[in-house]
């Protein structure tokens, strides 16, 4: 996966450089430049696309590289796991969720939304000296919380998408 995108198994990257890899790859196996290909083309140029946006998704988003690294390193977190999470972490948690729950307009939620996303920036920045270090239980620790947040970025999605 980062070989196919020229980026080094590290958490820092650059992220314009990743973005022109990726153009320049999907120019390469974009399935609309095979339509005129043999079937076998075709077939082969849609799976090779799909791999570069997998593994461009992947690289680009904190929480999915930080994921990927450490599964390099043979170290995963397992879905609904609390990673032995401190309790003022899970109370912090539950509060947001709870405020969450009880928005009631649009500038509420997008307070909300403000906050997890700072607090995502956070563990993004602090993320990444573990990985430089080899500390990959400190990483896991950070990536567990950024999951955490994760979550309630998704239920901000739901809350804000109207039924």
């Amino acid at each position: 996966m980062w070989a196919e995108l020229s980026c080094n198994h590290s958490f820092r990257i650059d992220t314009t450089k990743l973005q022109h890899r990726y153009q320049q790859l999907q120019r390469l196996v974009h399935p609309d430049f095979f339509s005129q290909r043999s079937q076998i083309e075709k077939e082969l140029s849609e799976k090779h696309s799909t791999l570069v946006n997998d593994a461009y998704k992947t690289v680009l988003a904190p929480l999915s590289r930080g994921l990927y690294l450490l599964r390099l390193h043979g170290i995963e977190i397992p879905e609904g796991t609390d990673y032995e999470m401190d309790n003022q972490f899970l109370m912090e948690i539950m509060e947001i969720n709870e405020k969450l729950a009880e928005a009631q307009n649009e500038a509420a939620i997008e307070e909300i939304e403000s906050t997890v996303r700072a607090k995502q920036n956070e563990f993004t920045e602090h993320v990444s000296k573990p990985f430089e270090q080899d500390d990959f239980e400190k990483a896991k620790e950070i990536l567990t919380k950024m999951r955490y947040f994760s979550n309630v970025e998704e239920k901000i999605k739901l809350k804000k998408t109207p039924l």
